[in-house]
């Protein structure tokens, strides 16, 4: 009876969880469906807790309200500007996890072999009638764990198979967790965001595959734990190796990445433990990871291979020397400009959220829409440094949400636009992009404000911003540079406009 609620529920969580990663996909949707997110896991854990596995429950209890007091440490501190770190160190957890899981994996199934052996019997035998002939007195089945009970069912072909399983998940998650730790170091800024391999690069990284996968033979054949141990190390390698050889200008899709690579690490926990519901959800979460890399590279004009490998290829050569010199404006002529033009598209980026200018920005929109003049929010698929962070901070500022735009529902709108107003972003307003095919972000459709009647920039200095990439924008005979934090030189310019 507990093991039929229990996949009830669990089918319950899983149709919550499938509603909510639908629900994201629309800002307008987007509250609901995280907290169907919410009830999901909530009766997930509940399940879990009454279900066939039960027992210490104090662990478990003491366990669940640290998590809960970390997750609202993070809730209320975490800045929107670090969301992106927080959602990579959440990766490596995952990844982790899934390592964890795949040795006790290995440590019980050699435990139950142990008392098969102890029993005279052997694991993964069995009878005529075709089932497992587990033969345990009932003594010493009763005293197996949950798991171990569930292990001493198998045959020698589940065995097998789990033992695939666990070596999947145990490379899977070793990859995932060094990476997503250099992609979080690369983000908070403690670890150069230059793309960095070791002498040898791709071969290295060639190599320590071809290594793993000689090593899960052997695991498989039977020589033993000790080859789990090196896969392992040669896992934690690759994923440090792969992330640190890909490019601040990557960093969104590195994050998606990992998040797909954190699903299939929760895949495997699930089938290693038999349970249905993480074997959903992770493959709901590496699937959609998947797809949304694939998205983000395509948004960037890059190989979704080359990325996955570590920035593999890419354009090379010396890129075009700018020329000119960049003019600035002070907030009384950016007024002046706004005060006569029609219409306007306002492109922000991660400058802006990491002066937490969003609600500056609103207000800036709620009055010029007063005076009737056309504001429309111009969106990049990789603005910020995590797929849709602008869109929740315009969100988050209650900016309307039918005039914030995608890239490919506005560009071609610039020309027609009097005032084009970027804010923090760089790359994805780069002309260098389309002008210049050595250029890093060559090919990468971007942003064409410079075909805007003018041009304002919303910057803090000369700097080339994340990536290191020289912008010809900020170049333009038609761009102008509103040097400053975002947030004060707004509230400047709020001043101005009635």
């Amino acid at each position: 009876m507990e093991f039929g609620f229990t996949i009830a529920a669990y089918a319950v969580a899983a149709v919550l969880f499938i509603l909510s990663l639908g629900g994201l996909s629309n800002q307008e949707s987007a509250k609901r469906a995280v907290w169907y997110g919410i009830v999901g896991m909530a009766i997930a854990v509940l399940a879990t807790l009454f279900g066939p596995g039960q027992g210490l429950w104090l662990v478990s209890l003491v366990l669940i309200a640290l998590g809960a007091a970390v997750g609202y440490q993070l809730a209320t501190r975490v800045q929107m500007t670090q969301m992106p770190e927080l959602v990579a160190i959440m990766h490596s957890l995952v990844g982790l996890a899934a390592v964890f899981v795949g040795f006790n994996a290995d440590l019980m199934i050699n435990h139950i072999a142990q008392v098969y052996e102890a029993n005279a019997l052997i694991l993964g035998a069995v009878g005529p009638d075709g089932y497992t002939a587990i033969g345990l007195p009932a003594a010493v089945y009763n005293e197996l764990s949950s798991f171990g009970q569930l292990i001493a069912k198998k045959s020698s072909v589940e065995i097998t198979i789990l033992r695939v399983e666990l070596v999947l998940g145990i490379w899977i998650g070793a990859v995932t967790f060094t990476g997503s730790v250099i992609a979080y170091g690369k983000l908070a800024g403690k670890v150069d965001t230059s793309a960095k391999k070791l002498p040898g690069g791709h071969l290295l990284n060639a190599g320590a595959a071809a290594l793993s996968l000689i090593l899960a033979l052997m695991y498989l054949g039977g020589s033993g734990s000790w080859t789990l141990i090196l896969l392992t190390l040669l896992a934690l390698f690759i994923g440090y190796h792969l992330i640190m050889g890909i490019g601040g200008a990557d960093m969104p899709v590195v994050v998606s990445m990992l998040n797909s690579y954190s699903g299939w690490a929760a895949a495997a926990i699930g089938f290693s433990l038999g349970n249905d519901l993480l074997i959903v959800v992770g493959a709901l979460v590496g699937s959609s990871g998947a797809i949304l890399s694939y998205i983000m590279c395509k948004a960037m004009n890059r190989s979704f291979i080359s990325v996955i490998l570590g920035g593999f290829g890419g354009p090379a050569g010396e890129q075009q020397a700018v020329e000119g010199e960049q003019v600035p404006i002070d907030a009384d002529g950016v007024a002046q400009a706004l005060d006569e033009a029609d219409s306007i598209i306002i492109i922000p980026g991660y400058g802006m959220a990491v002066a937490q200018a969003q609600q500056n920005v609103a207000e800036l929109t709620r009055r010029l829409r007063a005076k009737g003049k056309s504001v429309r929010f111009a969106i990049h698929p990789v603005a910020g440094r995590l797929p849709g962070h602008m869109n929740v901070l315009l969100a988050e500022a209650k900016v309307p949400y039918d005039i914030v735009l995608e890239m490919d529902e506005i560009n071609d709108d610039f020309p027609d636009t009097d005032v084009a107003i970027v804010i923090g972003s760089n790359d994805i307003v780069n002309p260098a992009a389309q002008d210049d095919p050595n250029s890093p972000i060559a090919g990468m459709p971007v942003l064409e404000c410079w075909k805007a009647k003018q041009v304002f920039v919303s910057k803090r200095g000369q700097g080339t911003g994340y990536s290191g990439i020289e912008n010809p924008l900020f170049f333009k005979d038609n761009t102008r540079m509103f040097y400053g934090d975002a947030k004060k030189s707004l509230e400047d310019l709020l001043t101005r406009i009635d």
